[in-house]
């Protein structure tokens, strides 16, 4: 398997990782009966600082894995071996994760600052990726 394809797995092991805490989370609510199933609304804060982070970490997660799935694809179906196309989906990952975990941890100045250089990696990450592959098979 490729560096892109291990690190596009990474990237939905990260999403499926998000999601396990917050149901672990929800339920332990539920069957505490703190909460009742009913009340999580889609969209609306709802629990703790920590757990709407949280929430917005794995939603923000999973709005991102079809893009970098689409890219990673296209380079594996059309045969794609090029080292900076594998250290920009390396950077990719690695930009989600430091993104969600500094989501996690805080929401100050100095986090939300870090958690943007974060995204911004992953947007120059996702750019290179698609202009390799515009300039592979154009």
């Amino acid at each position: 398997m490729t560096t892109p394809l291990w690190c596009l797995l990474g990237f939905a092991a990260w999403a499926l990782f998000l999601t396990f805490l917050l149901l672990v989370v929800r339920s332990s609510q539920v069957l505490s009966g703190k909460k009742k199933s009913n009340e999580f609304p889609s969209g609306l804060q709802h629990g703790s600082d920590a757990e709407w982070r949280l929430n917005r970490a794995q939603i923000n997660t999973l709005e991102y894995l079809p893009l970098f799935g689409a890219l990673v694809c296209v380079g594996a179906l059309a045969g794609l071996s090029h080292s900076t196309f594998e250290t920009a989906s390396l950077a990719a990952l690695v930009g989600r994760v430091g993104q969600s975990t500094t989501h996690l941890i805080s929401t100050s100045v100095m986090a939300v600052n870090v958690r943007v250089t974060f995204f911004g990696v992953q947007l120059i990450a996702w750019t290179a990726m698609a202009v390799i592959l515009v300039r592979a098979y154009a």
